[in-house]
């Protein structure tokens, strides 16, 4: 998301082969390995599910690739998919998360500055949807998926997607972490304005949205420490 870095067809295509052509070695070398791992774990992203203010996605929605993103995202993810001999002994997971709020970098390091200098705000709109999950459930999920399945894996990966289960607007994530600094959010960012400092096919992360559950992650029998804005940004934010 660095304005200074334009996404050029070069940048691009950096993005595909940095996660993509690595991802095929590592499932190669997985596949040709005497001794290969009880799981197989890739985190990818939610730039899968067409942004929309209406349609809800699960892990077992339907999507095909309708820009950059959500090709590159097919991509990564047919890279790691395993032969199926292998896949009978190793358990092939896909995390897919949302915005990552951390303490320490991620989105929330850009945002705290101008929010506690109150002079955070909305995106755009501020009513698309805002998919999240705290660092530490991220983490947790991945060792949740660490653990030997409790019956053989199936040939075809798992999908958890790595997102809290409450489900949130740039809104109402924008005045959450503004009452939780004690910092006034009256600053709106015009869509037009991003779009000019990242290019519309990039501001679209930050102005559009998918609305996206977390089903197959819940019935796994995960428990989230943060499910919910509040919890998290407290956390984060240490208040």
């Amino acid at each position: 998301m660095n304005p200074l870095r334009w996404w050029n067809d070069q940048y691009k295509k950096d993005l595909l082969t940095s996660r993509v052509d690595s991802t095929r070695t590592m499932a190669k070398a997985i596949a040709s390995s005497s001794s290969p791992p009880h799981a197989w774990i890739l985190v990818t992203g939610v730039a899968c599910y067409k942004p929309s203010p209406t349609a809800q996605y699960d892990e077992e929605s339907r999507w095909t690739p309708f820009d950059f993103l959500s090709q590159l995202v097919k991509d990564w993810e047919e890279a790691a998919r395993l032969p199926e001999d292998i896949a009978k002994v190793t358990r092939q997971v896909i995390i897919r998360p949302g915005a990552v709020l951390g303490r320490d970098g991620g989105a929330m390091k850009q945002m705290l500055t101008p929010f506690w200098l109150g002079l955070g705000g909305t995106l755009g709109s501020g009513r698309q949807p805002f998919p999240w999950i705290h660092v530490s459930d991220l983490a947790s999920i991945i060792m949740h998926a660490l653990d030997p399945p409790t019956k053989p894996p199936s040939t075809g990966p798992e999908v958890f997607n790595g997102v809290a289960p409450a489900q949130n607007t740039n809104y109402e994530f924008t005045k959450q972490l503004g009452r939780v600094l004690r910092r006034p959010t009256i600053f709106p960012v015009p869509e037009f304005v991003i779009n000019s400092l990242l290019g519309a096919e990039r501001a679209a992360i930050l102005t559009q949205g998918q609305k996206v559950t977390p089903k197959s992650t819940l019935a796994s029998g995960f428990q989230y420490q943060y499910p919910d804005l509040t919890s998290a940004l407290q956390e984060i934010v240490g208040t």
